[in-house]
């Protein structure tokens, strides 16, 4: 039975040390305590565990743009986080979690700020029909959260620059995401601000459970920060064995030309060059290149320069075309 009710409200927007947060706040949630974390990001996708980051976001682009990708404890879809958009996550241990109560909590903080709401199927909540909030969940040696976002004033360009799938052909043993139609809370209510919608979220949290709110106290830096480097990590974000083939083609004046790349753990362990140039070498040096090195642009870039294969620039034209 849950008897006492605590919130913890980050101050930051870097997504990394919002993530090890979290995953804090849930090694330490006490028993009887739900805990509300309510939290944002700036300019961020973030994936699903078990999502392929190159199938689902233009990663070199969102990168050079300064934006980050993050990974999460959750599954789900990808998603994109911005100052317009509120974070939410609700903690506690697995005896208490209760997805019914949860998702009122949400749908009644709605409804204080004027707006009605309605359930999908996948656990989402739209507004005539219209996704404004993706719901995921992790469980966890007897701990468990359900965490989500609220769109208020997102920005909707960026979310579809970054989130559209690229031109590269990948075939991915990861989830892909489910494509919604999305929406902003403040094309219902154009006065609506996001922390007007945290006050919201807080005393719906509070009648709902009919309890009290409390705020939790400080987190633990240390522990903090180690989990922080571990989300921000390559091998968190890429190294995940999640195994694709990338393909890609184009005829130059001098050939066509074919390449396709197996990926896993965020490396190219093979590759393979099939073209009608008339200099041999090309095929042989570009699938030398290849393997071995970390899938992305700039990497692949570095290695045709380097190894100086033959027509280097028109194969780096063709792979910034991908969009990896």
């Amino acid at each position: 039975m849950i008897d006492r009710l605590q919130l913890y409200t980050s101050d930051g927007l870097d997504p990394y040390r919002n993530l090890a947060i979290e995953q804090h706040l849930l090694e330490t949630v006490e028993g009887g305590c739900c805990l509300l974390y309510l939290w944002q990001n700036a300019n961020t996708v973030v994936i699903g565990r078990n999502q392929n980051a190159w199938a689902e976001c233009r990663t070199t682009l969102l990168k050079d743009e300064g934006g980050h990708l993050a990974r999460r404890l959750s599954g789900g879809g990808a998603v994109w986080h911005d100052t317009g958009n509120l974070n939410f996550t609700f903690l506690m241990r697995s005896e208490h979690y209760d997805l019914d109560r949860q998702l009122s909590v949400l749908q009644t903080a709605c409804r204080l700020v004027g707006i009605e709401t309605d359930r999908s199927g996948r656990n989402d909540l739209l507004v005539n029909g219209r996704k404004f909030s993706g719901n995921a969940f992790y469980h966890h040696e007897g701990r468990s959260y359900h965490h989500g976002t609220l769109l208020v004033d997102v920005d909707t360009d960026h979310l579809s620059r970054y989130l559209s799938p690229s031109k590269a052909k990948l075939t991915a043993k990861g989830v892909e995401s489910v494509r919604a139609r999305v929406m902003n809370l403040r094309e219902v209510n154009p006065a609506l601000t996001v922390d007007m919608l945290k006050a919201a979220m807080i005393e719906a949290f509070s009648a709902v459970c009919g309890l009290p709110v409390t705020a939790r106290g400080p987190v633990d830096e240390a522990r903090v920060n180690e989990l922080r480097a571990r989300y921000a990590s390559e091998q968190w974000l890429y190294g995940q064995k999640l195994p694709f083939t990338f393909r890609c083609e184009r005829r130059f004046p001098w050939g066509g030309i074919e390449l396709q790349l197996s990926v896993d753990r965020g490396a190219v362990t093979d590759a393979r060059v099939y073209t009608d140039d008339m200099d041999h070498e090309t095929a042989q040096a570009l699938e030398a290149a290849a393997v071995g090195c970390p899938f992305s642009l700039d990497a692949l870039r570095a290695r045709i320069e380097a190894q100086h294969v033959p027509h280097a620039r028109d194969l780096i034209q063709m792979l910034t075309e991908q969009e990896i």
